[in-house]
């Protein structure tokens, strides 16, 4: 007899291995049978390994098309109806409000609704307004039933704010951090590396970044910044490939491109940099954290979450280079200070971003699922 079968939906194979094939493997392991639909590209040999079986499901990122929104939901209510899940597991925006429609199209109650982060949508200067209130009408709408995940206290009061019931939001403070896998690692010698590891998106503050290592060579500062990811296509804020190579070739930044291997990226860098305009709960300062890095980023909702001013690194206001620089600057110049922000960072990943508290968190929701207490 084979036990509970649990579904999730995610856009793409590289982001579910990255943020929840951790949950995934823990949930295998707990007895469940899991089933994630996603658009597949070279990560299927590495799901299934996990003994996972996967859907290739075609989910476009770009914008919100009416008619192939309408698609979708009848596509992944059949779906939903074809593989009869105990639980359905919507992970962020655009499955969730696809899914949690295809959830209630197909009359599937035991639905969580994980959203990662409310995306450039609800940034302060959303490019697409009546798209954004669309989208929280549909979010109160799927928010009615199962539950809704946050990953900061700003996520869930916008939800409240659109209707979303506050007995159905939960706050999870992100997927967590294989603190194994992330060790804390010693500051390389030389000049100090202020790397900015992230998907290059306008939204992450990668202008911003670039700006103030203008600002930060112009002065003479003795501090490389570097770029560390790619342009994601799929996404309305990517920065183009073209665009970093003139900034590669004025010699402002240093472009180190995609890591595979993220502990030994942070073993190169002395300061890790994000930005950004508003996240869910970001994975990487997590695990910059984690591997005892200073953190300069930005105070805005999911990234305060994670640093805590004069701790654990500084907080710097949003589209800022000036400001970024000036923290920047603070730091490449005070390597006791690096090391006491990487210190306590280290600590608060041990207390806070271990991924066997988050995916035990999540596990007790499952559960409460199956035996009736979520409706």
């Amino acid at each position: 007899m084979t036990g509970p079968k649990l579904l999730i939906l995610v856009t793409e194979d590289w982001y579910f291995h990255s943020h929840r094939l951790a949950l995934a493997r823990t949930a295998v392991t707990s007895g469940f049978e899991v089933v994630v639909a996603t658009r597949i590209g070279e990560l299927r040999p590495a799901i299934e390994a996990a003994g996972i079986r996967v859907i290739d499901y075609p989910f476009d990122r770009r914008g919100m098309n009416p008619l192939r929104a309408i698609l979708d939901v009848l596509r992944l209510a059949r779906l939903i109806r074809s593989e009869r899940p105990d639980i359905v597991h919507n992970v962020a925006l655009k499955p969730v409000v696809l899914g949690g429609l295809a959830c209630r199209l197909s009359g599937c109650r035991n639905v969580v609704n994980a959203i990662a982060g409310m995306g450039f949508l609800f940034t302060e200067r959303s490019r697409a307004p009546l798209v954004s209130a669309i989208v929280r009408i549909l979010l109160a709408m799927v928010g009615s039933r199962g539950v809704t995940i946050v990953q900061n206290p700003d996520d869930g009061r916008l939800l409240a704010k659109a209707g979303v019931p506050a007995s159905r939001i939960r706050h999870l403070p992100g997927v967590g951090v294989d603190l194994q896998a992330f060790q804390q690692s010693p500051e390389p010698s030389g000049v100090p590396v202020a790397a900015l590891p992230a998907r290059l998106l306008w939204d992450k503050g990668v202008a911003e970044f670039v700006e103030a290592a203008r600002i930060l060579k112009s002065r003479g500062v003795a501090v490389r910044c570097v770029l560390v990811g790619m342009p994601d296509k799929g996404n309305p804020t990517s920065v183009g490939t073209e665009q970093v190579a003139a900034w590669v070739k004025e010699g402002v930044v240093e472009w180190w491109g995609h890591s595979t291997d993220m502990p030994a990226t942070f073993s190169r860098t002395s300061i890790v940099c994000l930005p950004s305009y508003r996240e869910g709960f970001p994975k990487v300062l997590a695990e910059a954290a984690a591997c005892g890095r200073p953190i300069v980023t930005t105070d805005v909702p999911g990234c305060r979450e994670v640093v805590t001013d004069g701790d654990n690194g500084m907080l710097v206001p949003p589209r800022s280079a000036g400001q970024l620089a000036m923290a920047i600057e603070a730091l490449a110049a005070d390597r006791a200070l690096r090391h006491q922000f990487g210190l306590a960072g280290r600590r608060r990943a041990e207390r806070e971003f271990s991924s066997e508290s988050a995916n035990a968190s999540m596990l007790r929701i499952y559960g409460e699922m199956l035996t009736g207490l979520q409706a």
